[in-house]
Order: structure tokens, then sequence, then C-alpha cells
């Protein structure tokens, strides 16, 4: 075929297929458009998931006739004016596409005033070109109604989902501006029913409280921190609160919502050891950096951004998660008499260990102890794996690793991953206690150990240990699972008896660490029932 230039209703339709996906595009595209122009009230109507019909409609500055006939012309911006402006984007709907793309794959009526202004302009605009034009009454702001979404865009639109979960991705939409912008007030209404209503009260709790409910809203711990290239700030669950999936991660960079893989992972980090595998904290976090130092343009709906220093921002927020965690314990577990009914007996005890007189062990697996507060329930295997854990680490940071020596070496046949596991992990082997030496072919010969593997299976772990080192490919992650898996081979087990003294130095060990509250792999250590529930449940309320 021969090379040609495409009509502009074609190009039109192309470009639109890059910036609309869905309803909920259109509606990022007029909530953006509002937000940059200063609005503090939006309202967002849409009928059978968006398809059939929606509107957006603020309190903003407005345009003026002419600027609303210059709005929906292809490239038009006020955010912009040279290339030079492209390095610090410091608004939300800069691209300069919303309004002529919408149109080109919808009907569009405009309906705005300015402060000068003494009416509102009216367009209407279908197939991409304008076909009314009036004034109309109408307060300082903008309405943008949106009809018959892609009726000329046949591919596009039998690519959709249910009414019902293209509904679902505008409320996850609108929630996420309602987590960025708390001092805007939001109202979605689908099929006539209000699904959200923020209060626009400027507090992020607020509109925590009316996306993920009032008392997730009062256990969130506020996150806040600075250096030299950005300012960190939202608010983060204890670990006590968690969920079984990523999606409760809420991440905006310069107040725009985006998708960042090195942002979820730092989070994800932070909460090492702290939650169980599988589970997830819920987060929203809001990141101020220099405009130049993020790139916003990489993709056409802006949900994606690179940085140009991965390693400072994942840092960054590594650091400041983990400071909000450490410098805020959890309250002890103590239900009042109206809640209590809704709460599970066994509690997860707080961040820190009370003074604790041992009772016995139950089942040769679970300390029992009596505290100020009630009695604790201590799992021997988890508090030895987590004692261990950080010993092991602050071992090898000292360079100072426990280390036991074999009176006869130890000879192991690898398998090629494992050999190349061995290879490249060496030197981390060796700050953790271990001398392994290559012995030809696929052997090698281990003389020493760390000194809590004493007694351990060590062929079995040194092999396990090798396997995980081999499938983990983030460098700054092995030494945690290479002392996870030590720990977990050395520690105490269930089903061993602990003499009253064992028992006592085990608690007294666990106080000393720094995380007391959850083995290295985040399961708990200890339950705590209060002398509260114990009142209660035998009916000593009074």
């Amino acid at each position: 075929m021969p090379i040609k230039v495409l009509p502009p209703e074609v190009t039109s339709k192309i470009a639109a297929g890059e910036v609309i996906e869905r309803p909920a595009s259109v509606v990022k595209e007029l909530i953006e458009n509002s937000l940059d122009a200063g609005a503090n009230e939006i309202n967002i109507e849409v009928n059978n998931g968006g398809v059939s019909y929606l509107r957006v409609s603020d309190n903003g500055c407005g345009l003026s006739a002419a600027e609303a006939e210059i709005a929906i012309k292809r490239h038009a911006t006020s955010k912009i004016t040279g290339l030079k402006d492209l390095e610090h984007i410091n608004t939300l709907g800069f691209r300069g596409e919303a309004l002529p793309s919408i149109a080109s794959v919808a009907e569009v009526e405009l309906l705005t005033r300015d402060p000068g202004s003494s009416a509102g302009s009216y367009l209407r605009i279908e197939n991409g070109r304008t076909t009314v034009r009036e004034k109309k009454s109408r307060p300082q702001g903008t309405t943008v109604t949106v009809r018959r979404l892609f009726q000329n865009f046949p591919a596009r639109l039998k690519f959709l989902k249910s009414a019902a979960t293209e509904s679902g991705h505008i409320a996850a939409l609108v929630s996420q501006f309602a987590l960025a912008y708390p001092e805007v007030r939001f109202e979605l209404v689908s099929d006539d029913r209000t699904t959200l209503s923020t209060s626009g009260d400027a507090e992020l709790r607020s509109a925590v409280s009316v996306i993920y409910g009032l008392d997730i809203a009062r256990k969130m711990l506020e996150v806040e921190g600075i250096n030299n290239l950005l300012y960190i700030q939202g608010l983060a669950s204890p670990p006590s609160v968690q969920r079984s999936s990523r999606s409760y991660l809420s991440f905006f960079v310069n107040r725009r919502y985006v998708r960042n893989s090195i942002l979820a992972k730092a989070v994800e980090t932070a909460y090492e050891g702290l939650l169980m595998t599988g589970r997830h904290p819920l987060a929203v976090i809001n990141i101020a950096i220099p405009p130049e130092e993020v790139d916003v343009n990489v993709h056409p709906t802006k949900l994606e951004v690179k940085f140009r220093n991965n390693n400072d921002v994942f840092t960054s927020i590594v650091k400041t998660l983990r400071d909000t965690l450490a410098k805020s314990p959890l309250p002890s577990a103590r239900p009042d008499l109206e809640e209590a009914s809704a709460r599970p007996l066994w509690e997860p005890h707080a961040t820190e260990v009370p003074p604790l007189r041992t009772l016995g062990q139950l089942s040769s697996s679970y300390i029992l102890a009596e505290g100020e507060e009630g009695l604790y329930l201590i799992d021997q295997h988890a508090a030895h794996e987590r004692i261990l854990f950080e010993k092991i680490l602050a071992r090898r940071k000292a360079g100072q690793p426990d280390v036991q020596g074999m009176l006869e070496p130890l000879s192991l046949e690898l398998t090629p991953v494992q050999i190349q596991s061995l290879t490249g992990c060496t030197g981390l082997l060796s700050e953790l206690g271990f001398t392994i030496e290559p012995f030809g072919g696929n052997t090698c010969l281990v003389r020493a150990v760390p000194s809590a593997l004493s007694g351990a299976a060590l062929a079995d772990t040194i092999l396990e240990i090798l396997d995980a080192l081999g499938i983990e490919k983030e460098p700054s992650k092995r030494d945690v699972k290479a002392a996870q898996l030590i720990a977990c081979h050395g520690a105490i087990k269930a089903g061993q008896k602990l003499d009253a003294g064992e028992q006592t130095e085990l608690i007294r060990q666990l106080a000393g660490t720094a995380q007391p509250r959850t083995c290295p792999h985040g399961r708990p250590t200890m339950l705590h029932l209060s002398s509260q529930q114990l009142k209660r449940e035998f009916g000593r309320t009074q």
C-alpha cells in the first residue's frame, strides 16, 4: 500500500484512543481540568457506567466565550507555552487533548462562565464539530456533559465491560482524586444514587474515612519525611490493619495519582517482617518533588511516571515509613464493652512486650504468661525466630558473625542453579557465618555454619538457602531472605519442652528485639487476652 497522510477524522480517533480508553478516562480528564481551574467542589454524574451519559460540574474559574471556542480545538491548552515548560509540569491536564479527544468519540456539551462574563457560554459538539453556540445562565465554573461515548468507535465500545464494572472504575478513580485533594468536595452520583461524597475539609483522614471507613481512618498513622530531594506526606496503616491485595496503596506525585512499581515496592519493603506473606498494608502517600526530577509525560493517560533517581525515591520512602512504624506503637488491645462483641477474643499484642511472669507451657509449643493487662500466649518457635533473625543481621552488620566450625567438612552436591547462587553470594554467606568451598564438579565442602544452625538438618537447610538466594533477584533482599531461613531452621521447634528458666529467658530476649510482635515472616509471636475481656467472658462486667 502506498504511504499517505490520514484524514483528520481518522487521526482524531487514533489520538482519542490513546487518551480515552473507557468512561473513567473521560471522568479523569475532566476532573483534572476542574482541579487545574481551581475548583473546590466537583460533582460527577454517570448513567449506564458512563457510556450513555456522564457529566462533570465544577465551581472553578471557568472560561470566557472566546476561550471556550479554543478549548475544543486540538492541542489547545493554558498549561504550557513552550518546550521549557515540559520540564516543569505543575498542572494535571497539560496535554491539551481532553476536550477534542472526547468530542471526537462522543457528543459533548460545554457550559462555562468566567468571572468577567455576564452569562455562560454553551457549545454542543457532534462528530468533532460545533453545532450549537448560545448563551446560557450559569454560576462561575464549568459543566461538561458527554453522551453516547464511542458512538462512532465500535471497536472500542465492544471491549467495554458491563455497566457495573465501568461504574466501578469510575468510583475507584474518583476515590483516588478524593484522597489526593481532601480540600475539594467530591460527589459522585451513579444511576441516580450517591456513591461517594466527601466533606472537602482538607483533612486526609476525613477522606480516608469516606473511602475505607471510619475505623480504618482512626487507626492510620501519620507519615511525614523530608530530605533535599522530596517531601513525603500521608497516612499508612499499622501492621494490624492489612489486606490481601495491593489495591489499597495510593500514590500521588505532586498530587497526581500515579502507578509506579518503585513506589509500591518501597512500601512493601518498609513492612517486611511485619506482615504475613500475601498480606499488604494500606497507604496514601503524596510525594512532592521538583518537576524536573520526574517525567509525567511517559504515558498518554498520565498514569505512569519515571523518576530521574529511582534509588533516592525508594530509599526515602522506606526510611520514612520505617520511622513511622517504629515511632508509633499500637495501643494495647483493650476493646471497650460496647465494641467487644464485634472484636475477636484473642488480640495481637502491641509493639512492646510488657513485664511478664511465666505460667507454663501449652502443648509444648506455647508459653503462657501473666502481665498487668491480662494473659499472654507466646508462640515459642515464632518468638525464637525473631530473636535469632535480629541477632544474625546485627552480627553481620557488625562484621562479627557467630560461627560454629565443623569437626568434619560436610560434602554437598549442588545443582547448576545452586552453584550460581553460591558463586554470586559467597561474600554474603561468609558474612552470615558460612564457610563453603568448591570441591570439584558440582561438589562443595561446608566447613563452618552460623551457630544458630547447630543441631539443624544442615544439608537441607543450606540447599534451601541457596535455592532462595537464586530466586531472589533483588540483591538488597538476599541477606534478609537468608537470615529468615537460618532463624527458621535454627529456632526452637513446636513440641519442644522448655523448663521455667528457658521460658523466662525466651520472653526476656524477645522483649529486647526491635519487632517483638511478629516473626521474620510476619506471623504473630504472641496473642493477648486482656483483663477486661476476661471479665466480659466470665460475665463480670460490673
